[in-house]
């Protein structure tokens, strides 16, 4: 079974017992998150697509960490003008575990 679910603005197929990294989440670790915004549900042959999202359909996840991500270097030159500028970003990310996916 999977589904595929909303959120940070972005959009993530999950599975039962998958592990990703999503947008910052206000969120302590161990604790359980619950997603209401599924936009599609599917597994054994049949799939079930909202409009916009599934009536009645959820995803439960567990948050493992807060963490960061890898440094991204943003360097910006112009030619001839003696002018660069760089700059570093990392991004801050909630892991999950992904636990059950009930659906409508």
């Amino acid at each position: 079974m999977f589904a595929v679910i909303r959120t940070g603005g972005k959009q993530y197929r999950v599975t039962p017992n998958a592990v990703l990294k999503v947008e910052k989440l206000e969120a302590e670790p161990g604790s359980t998150i619950t997603f209401t915004d599924v936009l599609a549900v599917g597994g054994e042959g049949n799939l079930t697509i909202g409009a916009p999202v599934v009536a009645g359909a959820s995803v439960t996840a567990t948050v493992i960490a807060q963490d960061r991500l890898d440094k991204i270097v943003v360097f910006k030159k112009r030619r001839r003008q003696n002018s660069r500028r760089k700059n570093g970003h990392r991004q801050h990310v909630t892991v999950l575990r992904v636990g059950d996916i009930v659906a409508a």
